[in-house]
């Protein structure tokens, strides 16, 4: 069998514990005089922001901030960002939070120096190559959670409020030249958000690993990551001062946005769909589709978990497997239904509809219709593991 394949992996990492006191060191390296701060209104209040504002300035960085991200960044965000970056003459861009500030501040630097609208970079086709690539500016991104892993990619997802879809803009340059994972960060994180953001990291890992595409490397790093979420979640949750287990977490996060270059799927193709009708948190979506997704796929992916249940300490079955899930979502408290967090029925041919449509259905095992989709969400509404 001859194989082909290209394959681009991350960037410049740095971790530990402080790092994001070598702010000033981060930008003069990258040539950046007049960084933009891009983060969310809960985070503008704790002091490490005002102390990175604080930091650069005395090093004689012109530092701007713009904090008003939403929790699903949309186009207008993005819009406010980009006026906020050239009113204030910036060039470049520190991403501080969780994924959706990391991709708000990815697609502003991206939309620094073009001349088309935001969504004429969507991930389709070949529309990568529309953009002015000396206008791209440089990103320092500094997550806060550990669940997107957007630190490590090329992309970002806007939510477009007109179609009500979320959107995957995407060039390789969106890639941030420098990341620092500095657990530090997440140490206030509330128990709640550390598990949403957690299975979010495991839904990137497991997915990639269940993807049907080649490349082993990024399977590898997805066995890795499981591992590491089914040691360190649990103690992250239990103990949100725990810094190793943070550590750790944040390391986990970012194999896992590493790992699903090899490809997405069903819980993402759903949640996207789901997180643009109700703004629910894509963690928490994640975490309660991921067993009715798993069982959907059974019938293909059952010999890969069955494996991977093995290697990570389990009896080596898909139930064993599936059981864990299950186990562990209970023990971080996350609902068992869709309908927990007021996901009605009614939404499910819609979401269907959406989610057959969605770039990640792409890389999922089993083709799905969209009745396909509509059934592991009116399942997952309802409760239901026997699909």
């Amino acid at each position: 069998m001859t194989l082909f394949a290209n394959w681009n992996y991350p960037t410049s990492i740095s971790l530990g514990a402080g790092l994001i006191g070598n702010i000033v060191g981060e930008c003069q390296a990258l040539g950046i005089e007049k960084p933009l701060i891009v983060t969310d209104p809960g985070l503008r209040a704790l002091p490490f922001v005002g102390k990175l504002q604080t930091d650069c300035a005395q090093a004689g960085l012109g530092v701007g901030l713009y904090c008003e991200v939403q929790p699903n960044p949309t186009g207008q965000d993005i819009k406010d960002g980009l006026k906020i970056y050239q009113e204030g003459g910036h060039d470049g861009v520190i991403a501080l939070g969780g994924g959706s500030s990391l991709d708000a501040g990815k697609a502003i630097a991206l939309m620094a120096g073009q001349t088309r609208p935001l969504w004429d970079f969507e991930d389709v086709g070949d529309n990568w190559t529309r953009v002015i690539t000396s206008g791209v500016a440089p990103v320092i991104a500094i997550p806060t959670t550990a669940g997107t892993g957007s630190e490590v990619g090329r992309a970002s997802v806007i939510l477009d409020t007109k179609t009500h879809e979320k959107k995957i803009i995407f060039h390789p340059l969106m890639m941030p030249k420098k990341v620092i994972l500095d657990p530090e960060l997440t140490l206030g994180l509330p128990a709640g958000l550390t598990a949403a953001t957690g299975m979010d990291a495991l839904s990137h890992s497991l997915e990639a690993f269940c993807a049907p595409g080649y490349h082993p490397m990024a399977r590898g790093i997805a066995v890795e990551a499981i591992m590491m979420v089914k040691k360190w979640l649990p103690l992250a949750v239990k103990d949100g001062q725990n810094i190793e287990a943070r550590t750790h977490m944040l390391v986990a996060s970012t194999m896992g946005a590493t790992a699903f270059q090899r490809g997405l799927g069903a819980m993402h193709a759903i949640a996207h769909s789901l997180g643009a009708t109700y703004g629910a948190h894509h963690g928490m979506l994640n975490a309660i589709l991921m067993p009715y997704v798993l069982k959907a796929n059974q019938s293909v992916i059952e010999d890969d978990i069955a494996q991977l249940a093995q290697i990570i300490g389990l009896e080596g079955t898909f139930e064993a497997f599936l059981q864990w899930i299950i186990d562990l979502r209970a023990d971080l408290e996350i609902p068992h239904s869709l309908a927990g967090i007021g996901i009605k029925d009614d939404c499910a041919d819609a979401i269907g509809e959406m989610s057959v449509a969605d770039p990640s259905a792409g890389s999922n095992p089993i083709a799905f219709d969209k009745e396909a989709y509509s059934h592991i969400c009116m399942a997952a509404i309802e409760g239901r593991l026997e699909i």
